[in-house]
């Protein structure tokens, strides 16, 4: 499989900055492991005047997005204070290299755990890595956890498996834990319908015409710019009484998580147009790609 990677990564991969150990560190962070393919250590100088990290390095055996993603997050954190360095995500680390691949996102993942590793060896605290994340191992391919997880969906807004395998690995190897997978995945989606705040649906009896424009409204401004976001969309085909016809299509269409977002989909429907909504799925010719 070919992918497009931008001119800057491909700049931090055939020319990556400060590489290499740093015996005199404040705060080494090791992360992943040669066994799963993909090992960082990560090394952070602090000066204790400025108190900003004066120096960054690293040591990594990986693939390309992964030597980019380290090579990138030295540049980042030099000059910056340790709380200051801690607040770049991963998102932040594909921006800087003008972009990852979705499939080597867990190259800046990666990362930002070494940064947060190297950060806890200064502070004294208990970290490395023989000491797995906490909470419970639901990937025992790649030893990540439930929370571990968690924390890449909520903060990277995903919604299928595999962008979670994108992100994190897991489900990458044997596949077996995918349900368990798809299970945080609404258990996360579900805790965050519950903390939005919802747009109330209009009080009082609707005119066939008002649920029509409100559905269109619903679609425009609430579904359709998350799934475009994975690559997605969907398109209204018809409206018959409380039965919305749609399709799926790009990424969206075929996916192993579809059924997943076909309920997210009647559920925000019925949350804000009416609860008496229905949502049926129509296949056209060329939907999936």
């Amino acid at each position: 499989m070919a992918w497009d990677y931008s001119e800057k990564l491909k700049d931090h991969f055939f020319n990556p900055r400060n590489v290499g150990a740093m015996d005199d560190a404040d705060g080494k962070g090791e992360v992943g492991s040669i066994a799963c393919g993909d090992a960082l250590t990560f090394f952070i100088k602090v000066d204790p005047k400025s108190k900003k990290i004066e120096k960054a390095t690293f040591k990594t055996f990986g693939c390309g997005s992964a030597i980019a993603s380290a090579s990138a997050l030295t540049e980042m954190v030099i000059g910056k204070t340790i709380e200051d360095a801690l607040k770049i995500t991963n998102q932040d680390i594909a921006d800087f290299l003008g972009g990852i691949p979705q499939e080597k996102m867990h190259c800046s993942v990666m990362g930002r755990e070494a940064l947060e590793a190297a950060v806890a060896a200064m502070r004294g605290e208990r970290r490395g890595p023989e000491v797995h994340d906490e909470g419970a191992i639901v990937c025992h391919c790649f030893g990540v956890t439930d929370q571990k997880i968690e924390r890449a969906i909520r903060e990277n807004n995903l919604r299928t498996a595999e962008q979670v395998t994108n992100y994190t690995k897991a489900g990458g190897g044997c596949g077996s834990c995918i349900p368990e997978i798809e299970a945080i995945l609404a258990k996360v989606r579900e805790e965050e319908s519950k903390k939005a705040a919802p747009r109330p649906r209009p009080a009082g009896k609707m005119t066939q015409l008002k649920k029509i424009a409100l559905i269109q409204e619903t679609i425009e401004h609430e579904i359709r710019p998350v799934l475009q976001k994975d690559g997605g969309d969907i398109e209204l085909v018809d409206i018959d009484g409380d039965t919305v016809h749609v399709t799926l299509v790009g990424h969206c269409a075929g996916c192993r998580s579809a059924g997943f977002t076909a309920g997210w989909i009647q559920d925000k429907m019925r949350e804000l147009v009416s609860e008496a909504i229905v949502i049926a799925f129509d296949e056209t010719e060329g939907a999936a790609s």
